[in-house]
């Protein structure tokens, strides 16, 4: 269905009357090359990976921020392509904590094997640049746009979006083989999104896929303990959108919108609505409990869509109008209300679907809207108290082209930051570590990788272990950790 609205929406334009502070820019990057930029990963050397939406949509592209640490002015630099059978286009996604990046199936398919729903995936190793495919759980017909997660352990768990009863596997990353999960699953997994919890459970909202029922308000946990779900109760406001054609004859879209988890301990969860405002919720995690949520505006909505958590605890989100609609509205929840921020050059033609969001190592938010216009968000906000890392470093003098293990606390921060819910997931919940030589300025980020958690609102201890660049400039300077656009102080070392 999105796919058709994509050959359409450019060509539309919707006036948006609603006002908009002011204190939020976006910039365009530089140096973008002629792609349309679509999904967006952050590896765990600060660098961006993203993938070219056009062709067959097996090429993908390396965003490497300046010598002076910003996005803006980064290079681009083209990565192996997938295999030339799988070019997928809304799949699931994730970072490993090994530091490689593994996509999942495909509600379409552009590669020569062609085909929508399908079972195929890979996994990118930066290292070698290189493009390994994985073989799909047994017993699968489809994984497609199916939602996924990286649990508190580190494992990465998907679903299959159309299989029912439904289908969850976990990844064995070393070998490359699946074990079945997620047994008592209310509905499949289209159009639902799977939200990490402080504790390792794992909320979604359920869309009703063939469950329909026009009043369903269903929400279910995971417990990776007995690899169960259970129903837990029901939303104060549907979330999904069950309306069909506004009282006519028609097939309900199922969609619905984001949700973050926020510092604070609630997840703002998002809905779409074809006839009307879309619906906001707001779950309180200690206590278990839902309130309802403000509505949008107008008739927005976010029937897909992304959402970023801001370093200063605000959730920056994409709407538009109806199912799909042209005209896309941005905004920030502050923890009490919706208030609206500039959009992007693209927004009067933009559909809420075509956005992706990733909070950067600076605390900015990345956007992509498969086009060439690549814009970085910058938020006056200062960071959320409580949420800096810390690090434990036993000594004062590194070497270039070292290797060793990082101790501190706080390395995942208060959440995976970024959602979106089926179609791609891009979480960012693990540390990044930059250093800076303190007589030019010049910023060099490390390589993480093989921490010993992916737990979110974890206070530690924690470790990872860091590559040093061996490249970078010797002499003093400073090394700073960084979760979910968070900074740690700025640790005093040297470099030889």
């Amino acid at each position: 269905m999105k796919l058709l609205r994509m050959l359409g929406f450019a060509a539309l334009v919707l006036c948006v009357a609603f006002g908009a502070a002011s204190a939020q820019t976006w910039t365009p990057a530089n140096n973008v090359p002629n792609i349309s930029a679509g999904p967006i990963l952050l590896l765990t050397d600060g660098s961006v990976l993203v993938q070219d939406s056009s062709g067959n949509y097996g090429n993908w592209w390396k965003l490497t921020p300046s010598i002076n640490g910003d996005y803006v002015n980064g290079s681009w630099t083209q990565l192996a392509s997938l295999p030339s059978t799988y070019g997928p286009l809304y799949f699931g996604s994730a970072v490993l904590p090994d530091g490689r990046v593994i996509i999942e199936g495909g509600e379409y398919n552009y590669g020569s094997a062609g085909g929508s729903e399908v079972k195929l995936g890979a996994i990118y190793d930066p290292i070698a640049n290189a493009w390994t495919s994985v073989n799909p759980p047994s017993g699968w017909n489809t994984i497609g746009d199916g939602a996924s997660v990286i649990l508190t352990n580190g494992t990465y768990m998907q679903g299959s979006c159309c299989d029912n009863p439904p289908h969850a596997a976990l990844l064995n990353a070393k070998t490359l083989t699946w074990t079945a999960t997620g047994s008592g699953k209310f509905d499949p997994y289209v159009e639902e999104g799977l939200t990490l919890l402080p504790g390792g459970m794992v909320l979604d909202v359920d869309a009703y896929y063939e469950h329909y029922d026009p009043t369903g308000m269903n929400y279910e946990l995971y417990n990776p303990g007995s690899g169960t779900w259970s129903v837990a109760g029901s939303t104060p406001v549907q979330l999904w959108d069950s309306s069909a054609n506004c009282g006519g004859a028609g097939k309900a879209s199922y969609e619905l919108g984001p949700a973050v988890l926020r510092p604070d301990g609630t997840v703002y969860a998002t809905g779409a609505n074809r006839c009307a405002a879309g619906h906001t919720a707001v779950y309180n995690v200690s206590a278990g409990t839902w309130t309802a949520g403000p509505d949008f505006p107008g008739n927005l909505d976010i029937a897909d869509g992304p959402a970023a958590l801001l370093p200063d605890g605000n959730v920056l989100m994409m709407t538009g109008p109806g199912i799909f609609g042209p005209g896309a509205v941005f905004f920030e929840w502050d923890g009490s209300k919706l208030n609206q921020v500039p959009g992007v050059p693209n927004s009067p033609s933009d559909p809420s679907f075509v956005g992706h969001m990733l909070v950067l190592p600076t605390g900015q938010v990345l956007f992509t809207d498969f086009s060439n216009d690549v814009e970085i968000y910058t938020s006056p906000g200062s960071p959320y108290p409580g949420l800096a890392p810390s690090a434990l470093l036993q000594t004062a003098v590194l070497a270039r082209g070292s290797s060793f293990t990082l101790f501190g606390f706080k390395f995942n921060g208060a959440s995976q930051a970024n959602a979106y819910g089926d179609d791609f997931q891009d979480a960012t919940n693990y540390p990044i570590v930059r250093i800076t030589n303190k007589a030019t300025g010049h910023v060099f980020y490390c390589r993480t990788h093989d921490h010993n958690t992916m737990a979110v609102g974890y206070n530690g201890p924690a470790y990872t272990h860091l590559d040093i660049p061996a490249n970078m400039e010797t002499g003093a300077s400073y090394l700073e950790v960084v979760a979910n656009g968070i900074a740690s102080q700025k640790y005093q070392i040297g470099i030889e």
